[in-house]
C-alpha cells in the first residue's frame, strides 16, 4: 500500500505545472536601449555628413545668398588697403599697418581672391547643372537681391587689388564686366517693382533690396576711380533714387516688408550700409569728404547705433550658427571705410576715435565669423534655408 501510494505521488508531481520565474534587470535593458539608440543617431550622422560632401547636394544647397561671405572679405580687404594708404594727417592706425609686411597684404588679398573665386565657380556649376533652382531663386522675394552680391563683391576686389591700376586698360575691361549684368539686374528688377502686379515694391520690399542700390554705388564708385566721372554720376543717381524709395517704403513698414524670418534678421544691417556706400561714392566722385558725404555718413552712423542698441532684436537669430551672420560683418566695414575718409578730412581726435573703433570692431566680427565657420562647417549648407523655401512669386 504505501509503494502504491508513493507511485501515485511520483505521477501528480510528473502532472504538475512547471514554474520558471524571468528576472528583468531594468537597468540593463535601458542601457542596450542606450546603445541601439547611439549607433543608430551615429549611423544617421555619418550618412548625413556622406550626402552633405558630395557635389550634388553642394550645388543643390548653395545659393547666391552665401556670397555674403565674399562681400565681408572683399570689404575687409578694401579698408586694409584704404587704412594702409598715404595720407596727409597719418594717424597710429596707418603708421601700424605700415609696419606689416607687404607679402602679407597681398597674402590677404590673394585668400579674398581665391573665396571669390570658389564661390563664383560653384554658383556657375549650379546654373549649369540646376537651372531650375537658380530660376525658382530669381523669382523669391530675398533671393533675386543677392545676385548683385558677387558683382559687388567683385568691383570691391577690383577697388582693393594690388597689382591693377585705376586708369590702365585692365580696370577698364574688368569695371565693364562686373558693371553690365549690375545695369542688366536693374532694368529687371527696378522695372518689376513699378510695373507687374504682385512684384510692387510694396509687396516685396525687405532689408536685402539694398543690395540692389549698393550695386550702383560700387559701381559709381569704380567709375570715379578711373576718372569716368560722367558714368559714375549716372550711376549713383540711380542708385541714390531708388534708395530713397526703398528706404521711405521699408521705414513705414508696408506690406511685404515684415515677410522675412527670423533666421534672417541680421540683413537689417544693410540699412546703414548703403548710406556709408553712397558716401563713399559720392566722395569719390567729388574728389573730397564734402558736406553731402559728411550727411550720408551721419544718416549711416545713426542707423547703425539704433541697430546695436536693440540686441533683442537679434536674439533669436543668434541661437543657432548660419551663413545669414555674415550679414553682419559687410555693413560694419563699409562703415568704417567711410568713418576712415571722414577722418582724413576733419582730421579731429573724435573721428580718428570713431576710426578706430568701427576698424576694430570690423576686424573682430569677420574673424568671429570666420572662427564660427570654421567650427560649424557641418551647418554651413544646411538642409532648410528661408531662401530655398519660401513661396516665389512670378
Amino acid at each position: 500500500m504505501e509503494e502504491s501510494g508513493s507511485s501515485n505521488n511520483n505521477k501528480n508531481n510528473n502532472k504538475s505545472p512547471l514554474h520558471i520565474e524571468l528576472v528583468l534587470d531594468p537597468s540593463a535593458i535601458i542601457t542596450q536601449a542606450r546603445r541601439d539608440l547611439t549607433s543608430i543617431v551615429v549611423s544617421k550622422k555619418k550618412q548625413s555628413r556622406s550626402q552633405s560632401l558630395s557635389p550634388s547636394s553642394i550645388l543643390t544647397k548653395i545659393h547666391a545668398g552665401y556670397f555674403r561671405i565674399s562681400l565681408s572679405l572683399c570689404s575687409q580687404a578694401l579698408l586694409w588697403k584704404t587704412l594702409g594708404e598715404p595720407t596727409s594727417h597719418p594717424n597710429a592706425l596707418q603708421l601700424l599697418l605700415h609696419m606689416i609686411p607687404t607679402a602679407v597684404t597681398i597674402f590677404l588679398w590673394s585668400f579674398v581672391l581665391l573665396t571669390l573665386l570658389l564661390l563664383s565657380l560653384l554658383y556657375l556649376l549650379r546654373c549649369f547643372f540646376y537651372f531650375k533652382m537658380v530660376k525658382a531663386e530669381f523669382l523669391h522675394h530675398v533671393g533675386i537681391n543677392y545676385f548683385f552680391a558677387p558683382w559687388i563683391s567683385w568691383l570691391l576686389l577690383l577697388q582693393s587689388a594690388p597689382f591693377v591700376a585705376p586708369r590702365t586698360i585692365y580696370y577698364l575691361i574688368l569695371w565693364w564686366v562686373f558693371v553690365l549684368p549690375v545695369i542688366v539686374l536693374d532694368l529687371k528688377i527696378y522695372g518689376q517693382w513699378f510695373t507687374k502686379g504682385k512684384r510692387f515694391l510694396s509687396g516685396v520690399a525687405n532689408p536685402t533690396s539694398l543690395l540692389s542700390v549698393m550695386g550702383n554705388l560700387a559701381g559709381a564708385q569704380a567709375a570715379a576711380e578711373m576718372g569716368w566721372r560722367e558714368s559714375a554720376v549716372c550711376m549713383f543717381s540711380l542708385g541714390m533714387a531708388h534708395y530713397l524709395v526703398l528706404f521711405v517704403t521699408l521705414y513705414q513698414r508696408l506690406s511685404g516688408t515684415d515677410r522675412l524670418p527670423t533666421m534672417l534678421r541680421p540683413v537689417f544691417f544693410l540699412f546703414f550700409a548703403a548710406p556709408s556706400m553712397a558716401s563713399l561714392a559720392w566722395d569719390s566722385i567729388s574728389g573730397n569728404f564734402d558736406i553731402s558725404s559728411k550727411m550720408l555718413f551721419f544718416l549711416s552712423l545713426f542707423l547703425f547705433t539704433s541697430l546695436v542698441s536693440r540686441p533683442t532684436l537679434f536674439k533669436k537669430a543668434m541661437k543657432r550658427f548660419n551663413v545669414a551672420w555674415w550679414a553682419y560683418s559687410f555693413p560694419v566695414t563699409m562703415l568704417a571705410l567711410a568713418a576712415a575718409e571722414y577722418a582724413q578730412e576733419v582730421n579731429g581726435c573724435i573721428a580718428r576715435g570713431l576710426t578706430y573703433v568701427l576698424s576694430g570692431l570690423s576686424v573682430l566680427v569677420s574673424l568671429a565669423l570666420i572662427i564660427s565657420t570654421a567650427l560649424n562647417t557641418s551647418m554651413l549648407l544646411p538642409d532648410s534655408d528661408p531662401i530655398l523655401n519660401l513661396p516665389t512669386y512670378r
